[in-house]
C-alpha cells in the first residue's frame, strides 16, 4: 500500500531543573549561592530525505521524543543540554497541526529541517535570583515543559510530468517504457491502486522524473474511486501527460472527463501545459481513430502524439518532447508558501480562562500552566514568587470576580492549590 497520509505525535524534551546550591570553600568566607541553571530540553525535527518516497514508516511508529536537558549542579555548572530528535520525511511532505489545521511546513529540498516541537528551556538555579536585597536566595525553577502536539502530514509527489488518464489508458506501460520503474501492469479493468514514480535519462546531463498518477474517474474530485487521494500529486507537476486509449469507445470524452475533473479538483491543474498522446497505435481500432483525434484534439489548441507503450512506438519521441517543453517552462518555485499562523487562543501568552470545575476552579493558560510547572513547591521562595505571577497576570482578580471563597481548590495544570486569604 502506498502512504501519502500520516497522522503523528511529537514530544519535545523539557528543560532540566535549575540547582539550588551554596559556595562553601575554605578561606572563601563568603561563598554565595552557586547553583548552575538546567540545560534545554530536546527539539524534535524534521528532514528531509531523499531515499524516502512514502510515509510507510509512520504506520509503524506514530510517537516521536526528544530526550530532557539535564539538571543543574552546584558550582554555577549548567546540565548539558538533551540531544535533538531527527525525524525523515520523504520530500513533497506538507506538515499541518493536526488541530488547528494550519500549515507548518512544506518540505521539499534535501535535507531541509523544520522544528516540530521546541524543547523547554532549562529552569534558573538560586545564583541567577541573587540581588542586592536576596544575596542568599533559597529557590530555583523547575525546567519548562517541551512542545507536544499532534501533525498531520501529507506527502505530494515530486515529479516533472504527470501521467493522466482513465483506467486502462496504458499509464504504467508507459512509465515502464519511459524510466526504470516497474509497476504492476496487466490487463485490468480497474485502476493502480498506487503512484509510481520513475526517472527517464535521456542523455549525461538530462532526466525527468514522471509519476503515473492513479485513480481518475469521473467523479474523482469528489472523492469516487481512488483519485480524491491521489490528484494532490499532480499539484506538483510543471507538465502534464494525458494518455488516451486510442482503441477505446469514445476517446474525446475520456478526454473530457479528465479535464474536468482535474480543474474541479483546482483550477490551477487545468492550466497546465498537456500533451495528448493517443496509446495504443498498434491496434487497427486506435489507427482508425487517429485521424480524427487528431483533427479535433488540434483544433482544441492541444499538441497531440502517436505512440505504442506496449510496442515502444513513438515514446522516445514523446519524451524528448516533453524535455523540450520542460525546458521552456519557467522554473519551478521552490519558495516555501506562507505557513497559515495557527490560531489558538488557549497557546496566546498571557490569555487564561477560568472555569468551575467539580468543587474547584480551574485555571488555564499558557503561561501560567508552565510557570505552575516549573515552581518549586517545595521552597517557599519559589511558593511567594507564583502568587505574584497570579496577581501580575490579574488571575487573582478575576478568581475572586468569578466567586472563588477561602477553602476552595484550584487547579492549574497539574497542581492544586487551596485558596487562602
Amino acid at each position: 500500500m502506498f502512504y501519502d497520509q500520516a497522522k503523528i505525535y511529537v514530544k519535545a524534551g523539557d528543560g532540566g531543573d535549575g540547582c539550588v546550591a551554596f559556595r562553601r570553600e575554605k578561606y572563601i568566607p563568603h561563598g554565595g549561592p552557586a547553583g548552575g541553571d538546567g540545560g534545554k530540553g530536546g527539539d524534535v525535527m524534521l528532514v528531509v530525505d531523499p531515499h524516502l518516497n512514502t510515509l510507510h514508516h509512520f504506520s509503524r511508529r506514530r510517537h516521536f521524543r526528544a530526550e530532557r536537558g539535564e539538571h543543574g549542579r552546584g558550582k554555577n555548572q549548567t546540565g548539558a543540554n538533551g540531544p535533538d530528535k531527527t525525524v525523515p520525511v520523504p520530500p513533497g511532505t506538507v506538515v499541518r497541526d493536526a488541530d488547528a489545521g494550519g500549515l507548518l511546513a512544506d518540505l521539499t529540498e534535501t535535507d531541509q529541517r523544520f522544528i516540530a516541537a521546541r524543547g523547554g528551556r532549562g529552569g534558573r538555579g538560586n545564583s541567577r535570583f541573587a540581588s542586592s536585597t536576596n544575596q542568599a536566595p533559597r529557590m530555583a525553577e523547575r525546567g519548562a515543559p517541551g512542545e507536544e502536539r499532534w501533525l498531520e502530514l501529507e506527502l505530494k509527489l515530486l515529479a516533472d510530468v504527470g501521467l493522466v488518464g482513465l483506467p486502462n489508458a496504458g499509464k504504467s506501460t508507459l512509465l515502464s517504457v519511459l524510466s526504470a520503474a516497474r509497476p504492476k501492469i496487466a490487463d485490468y479493468p480497474f485502476t493502480t491502486l498506487e503512484p509510481n514514480l520513475g526517472v527517464a535519462v535521456l542523455d549525461d546531463f538530462t532526466s525527468i522524473v514522471l509519476a503515473d498518477i492513479p485513480g481518475l474517474i469521473e467523479g474523482a474530485s469528489q472523492g469516487a474511486g481512488l483519485g480524491h487521494e491521489f490528484l494532490r500529486h499532480v499539484e506538483r507537476t510543471r507538465l502534464l501527460i494525458h494518455l488516451l486509449d486510442g482503441a477505446g469507445e469514445d476517446p474525446l470524452e475520456a478526454f473530457d472527463t479528465i479535464n474536468s475533473e482535474l480543474a474541479a479538483f483546482d483550477e490551477r491543474l487545468a492550466t497546465k501545459p498537456q500533451i495528448v498522446a493517443i496509446n495504443k497505435m498498434d491496434l487497427p481500432d486506435a489507427q482508425t481513430l487517429w485521424p480524427l483525434l487528431r483533427e479535433e484534439l488540434t483544433r482544441r489548441g492541444h499538441e497531440v502524439m502517436p505512440i505504442s507503450g506496449l510496442a515502444r512506438q513513438g515514446t522516445r519521441e514523446l519524451l524528448y518532447r516533453a524535455a523540450q517543453l520542460l525546458s521552456e517552462l519557467p522554473p519551478p518555485d521552490t519558495t516555501p508558501p506562507v505557513a497559515v499562523p495557527v490560531l489558538r487562543p488557549e497557546l496566546e501568552e498571557d490569555h487564561f480562562t477560568i472555569k468551575r470545575e467539580g468543587e474547584g476552579w480551574r485555571v488555564r493558560g499558557a503561561r501560567i500552566e508552565r510557570t505552575a510547572r516549573m515552581t518549586r513547591w517545595d521552597l517557599d521562595e519559589a511558593v511567594d514568587r507564583f502568587q505574584r505571577t497570579l496577581e501580575q497576570t490579574g488571575i487573582t482578580r478575576a478568581l475572586e470576580e468569578a466567586g472563588v471563597q477561602v477553602g476552595d481548590t484550584v487547579f492549574i495544570d497539574d497542581v492544586e492549590l487551596e485558596w487562602g486569604e
